[in-house]
């Protein structure tokens, strides 16, 4: 009787917290008002209410520190999202490629393992961290140009970069803009190819009425703030099959062979009478390591920020899509000095930004309107790496170039976006429209006066 009590008190103090946090955030995140060229607007950022806040707070109060029921209820609910079966939750994006490349070697896959020196088809127009993993585990990244437009690859593109010794294709859809899945999964299918989407940017998107991330063999989410939903930093892998969800998991999990949940003992009900590898038997599975692994698990409190979140997502991604198709419609009468943002065909993007290239022959510069909009205020961005064989830690890595990078090199000199992210109201989407209005005016202005 007296616990029963006693937990009627905890409850009652609990949700007493809760509320308080509730009113917390009413008064400390109110919202402030828009002044064009003074009040910054970001390219990303995080969107946020009450929800999050009192998730956080009551999975504070259990004291759980790493993964616990906030990130079983994550995974569950993202995996739907997704349309995959499996969702394993780990500590960053980045952290999320590295476990998805580094399962392709792993020897459970038997003749299919990937080993030192097997070829994968990324993108020079690429972000590092979908690229690193393939150059950390000895494998040999096979750079391919993008097409304007998407800032994807072409089928064609892919089909030529074959040799026999390609072994996967890793790439991102780029700024939430799915890349030709029918061609990546056609040319993976005949030719035995392992897949990875790093779809990062992309959560939300459809492809012939499917979600991004669950075509292939593994891919891949950020909950980076500026990421579709956030938990501040974290990450996700996704997979098809139990047996590569094992793969990853132990890859996270120190690289052990045990599947206990963080807490529990002796789930395979065997725990002292394996015998695996060197070791005697008997040896305790909870202790038994099958890969050479990492601790890249979360906390349970970025997870309870994910979960509130989570319940947004819907409504984030219309937001993206409406704040892009504004800029579109304001944007589309330039299209004489820009390469307006392409949908790929058959897709539903989920826009992580909005791509502007400015054509050969404008009277600008990237350079010139960068500073325009950055001094009023209006945040940039570059795509990613922009030509990453260019960037200081790629000039000594071991690859192979496929045809050209001629696409890659004009996103390198004249590329670059702004924010669609839903913390944009109509008044910065608008004001966003006229600042680069009145700056291309005044270029062609002074064109014709010289």
């Amino acid at each position: 009787m007296a616990d029963n009590k006693s937990d009627t008190q905890k409850d009652a103090m609990r949700r007493e917290i809760l509320e308080l946090v509730g009113k917390y955030y009413a008064e400390a995140f109110p919202r402030k008002p828009f002044l064009g060229g003074i009040s910054q607007i970001p390219v990303s950022g995080k969107v946020f209410d009450g929800d999050e806040l009192i998730n956080l707070v009551d999975s504070s109060l259990d004291f759980w520190l790493t993964s616990g029921r906030y990130a079983h209820e994550f995974e569950e609910e993202f995996a739907k999202v997704m349309g995959v079966k499996h969702a394993m939750l780990c500590n960053s994006g980045s952290s999320a490629n590295l476990l998805a490349v580094s399962a392709l070697k792993s020897d459970r896959l038997g003749e299919r393992a990937l080993v030192d020196g097997d070829e994968v088809i990324t993108m020079a127009a690429g972000f590092p961290t979908t690229v690193n993993p393939i150059v950390q585990n000895r494998l040999i990244p096979v750079f391919i140009d993008c097409e304007l437009g998407t800032y994807d690859a072409t089928a064609e593109k892919m089909q030529a970069a074959l040799s026999p010794k390609t072994r996967a294709i890793v790439m991102a859809h780029t700024l939430g803009n799915p890349f030709n899945l029918d061609a990546v999964m056609c040319i993976a299918k005949e030719n035995n190819l392992f897949v990875i989407e790093d779809s990062c940017d992309a959560v939300g998107a459809t492809y012939d009425g499917k979600p991004v991330g669950s075509f292939g063999d593994l891919s891949t989410a950020s909950f980076y703030p500026a990421h579709h939903v956030t938990m501040g930093e974290g990450g996700c892998v996704l997979a098809k099959t139990a047996s590569m969800r094992k793969i990853v998991e132990s890859l996270r999990d120190w690289g052990r062979d045990c599947w206990c949940l963080t807490g529990e003992d002796n789930t395979c009900g065997r725990r002292f009478d394996w015998q695996l590898g060197g070791l005697p038997y008997g040896y305790d599975h909870k202790y038994t390591y099958s890969h050479i692994g990492y601790n890249l698990k979360l906390t349970d409190m970025q997870a309870a920020v994910g979960v509130a979140q989570l319940k947004k997502l819907p409504s984030f991604i219309a937001a993206r899509r409406k704040n892009f198709n504004r800029l579109y419609e304001g944007l589309k009468k330039y299209e004489e000095f820009f390469v307006l943002p392409a949908t790929t065909p058959k897709s539903e993007p989920s826009w992580f930004g909005f791509l502007l290239t400015v054509r050969p022959g404008a009277p600008f510069t990237r350079y010139d309107i960068v500073q325009h909009l950055e001094a009023h205020r209006i945040g940039t961005r570059q795509l990613f790496g922009g030509n990453l064989l260019a960037q200081p830690a790629y000039q000594n890595i071991e690859h192979r170039v496929s045809g050209t990078l001629k696409n890659t090199e004009i996103v390198s000199t004249g590329s670059f976006w702004i924010g669609v992210y839903p913390g944009l109201s109509d008044e910065m989407i608008d004001f966003m429209i006229e600042t680069i209005s009145v700056f291309i005016e005044k270029s062609v202005g002074s064109l014709r006066n010289n």
